[in-house]
């Protein structure tokens, strides 16, 4: 388990993929803004699902994320395209909506960067969101990132072409 000042990181549980289904994958609007894949109806229980615990590749580690004051799940979290021979990867959060403004973000992205250079030795940690998700660009910025760049109207979510912002952060940039 990866421990944070407000949450704790930890494996993902068949019983949490129900939860985290319905209020993260089944959230049309806010799945198709945080997805760049397009919106499908999944069943929760299928290895499709996006919270699925089993057949994940070698390149892809998901954790859930558990507030620590009150050991509720908070959300889910990953780390995937991790790329051994460069020695980088992406990490991605999605926090349930009575969790969001809490500053559980900053934290998730902190100990996601923990696991990322400390247990996994990693170079390189970027992310990518669309440039109006302010609470996720602080939530990497507070935590150390700097935005690398726009790609401008490179993703289409929910009916609209948005700009897309790139986070990047380095192992010797890092304070833990």
């Amino acid at each position: 388990m990866i421990e944070g000042e407000k949450i704790q990181l930890r494996a993902r549980f068949e019983s949490d993929v129900p939860v985290l289904h319905a209020e993260l994958q089944d959230d049309v609007v806010g799945r198709s803004r945080s997805d760049s894949r397009p919106w499908r109806p999944i069943s929760p229980d299928t290895a499709d699902s996006p919270y699925a615990v089993n057949g994940l590749p070698p390149e892809v580690v998901v954790f859930s994320v558990v507030e620590t004051r009150t050991r509720e799940l908070a959300g889910a979290a990953s780390m995937w395209g991790i790329d051994t021979h460069n020695r980088l990867a992406h990490l991605g959060i999605g926090l349930r909506p009575a969790y969001r403004g809490r500053g559980l973000g900053t934290d998730v992205v902190r100990a996601l960067c923990h696991y990322g250079f400390v247990v996994r030795g990693l170079h390189r940690i970027q992310l990518e969101t669309l440039a109006d998700n302010t609470g996720m660009i602080t939530a990497a910025t507070r935590a150390g990132f700097r935005v690398e760049g726009t790609l401008r109207r490179a993703a289409w979510a929910y009916g609209s072409f948005l700009d897309e912002v790139v986070l990047g952060l380095l192992a010797d940039e890092w304070t833990p």
